[in-house]
């Protein structure tokens, strides 16, 4: 998957933002939110840390910090979006929604297509922010458990009432659908030095 810009380091806190093709709202029309969680399920296996998150119907927006393992951070999110992109093709085609299939199939690009591309589930890239600061932390989180109350979404009368968020963990204490790692957690963690 192309990137327009790579993460710098291998390591650190980070704010990650993707979005479904076309702004098109695939994870609620698949019902696709199992999946993301299973993606962030990958990631914690591998040793990183998932601090913060949002699934809204058409993008997730999530805070990850990744220990050093000298891998390719893009590569690592970009097969995350693979994996969750498969799934969100299998249950559309399961429930014959051959309208979106179309589009996602004509959004495929001639030489992706030569790779054997099918459909475009994903807009191509991902948005990134480097997190080196608490209050830069405290930013984004407030930003992303904000988001289902905001502009045309109104999905729930309060961040802590939308359940695909870490918003009633951090307002609360008490964990989601989805467990995280508070970020204060990390404070005496060296994400440079490799896990494991």
């Amino acid at each position: 998957m192309p990137v327009k810009k790579q993460m710098p380091f291998n390591f650190g806190i980070y704010s990650i933002t993707y979005t479904c093709y076309n702004w098109l709202s695939l994870i609620d029309i698949t019902n696709g939110y199992d999946r993301i969680y299973k993606s962030f399920d990958f990631l914690k296996e591998l040793g990183h840390f998932i601090n913060g998150y949002v699934i809204m119907p058409n993008h997730v927006h999530a805070l990850m910090a990744f220990y050093n393992q000298n891998k390719n951070l893009n590569k690592l999110i970009g097969d995350g979006k693979r994996f969750i992109a498969y799934e969100i093709v299998n249950r559309l085609t399961a429930s014959k929604n051959e309208k979106i299939l179309f589009q996602l199939s004509n959004a495929v690009t001639f030489s992706d297509s030569q790779k054997g591309k099918l459909h475009e589930v994903w807009e191509d890239s991902f948005d990134w922010k480097f997190c080196d600061s608490w209050e830069m932390i405290e930013q984004k989180l407030e930003y992303i458990h904000n988001n289902p109350c905001k502009g045309k979404w109104q999905l729930a009368a309060s961040p802590v009432e939308y359940i695909h968020s870490s918003a009633k963990f951090y307002q609360t204490g008490e964990q989601g659908i989805y467990p995280v790692t508070n970020y204060m957690e990390l404070e005496d963690i060296d994400l440079t030095k490799r896990f494991g």
